[in-house]
């Protein structure tokens, strides 16, 4: 994919990160697990090398939600901030809102479709997978 040099954070400013690196993916994501996390019909995220970014501060938060995943939030505001699969070492996914211009990162994709709210449409022409379009390759 193409170089991402961005930075982010949370809403009240106590989670920040920097990105310097490869952009390996960006997306929605439809599934139950990240609507709950980001109580939103759908999540957007952009996916990354872990060595590539940097957190700053130390209000950062981790809730283990399943045996292989870990979510990140800020531990002040509560805004989420990241994915983190252990079937997928050495990569992060960032919540594409935190970042501070999301307007430049759009997504390619949709992901975990099959588990798309009904009554949340999108128009447009990405591609859909019913699983992961990371583990689809």
């Amino acid at each position: 994919m193409n170089e991402i040099v961005a930075d982010g954070g949370c809403l009240c400013g106590a989670v920040r990160y920097s990105i310097k690196g490869e952009l390996i993916w960006s997306g929605y994501c439809h599934c139950e697990s990240c609507r709950r996390h980001t109580s939103s019909p759908v999540a957007s995220f952009i996916d990354v090398h872990e060595k590539d970014m940097m957190f700053h501060g130390d209000n950062l938060k981790v809730y283990k939600s399943s045996e292989n995943v870990e979510r990140s939030f800020c531990n002040v505001c509560g805004t989420p901030i990241s994915y983190l699969t252990h079937d997928r070492p050495g990569e992060i996914q960032l919540y594409t809102m935190t970042l501070d211009f999301p307007e430049k990162v759009g997504p390619s994709e949709h992901v975990h479709c099959e588990e798309r709210l009904p009554w949340f449409q999108v128009d447009d022409s990405l591609p859909r997978f019913d699983g992961s379009a990371l583990d689809d390759d």
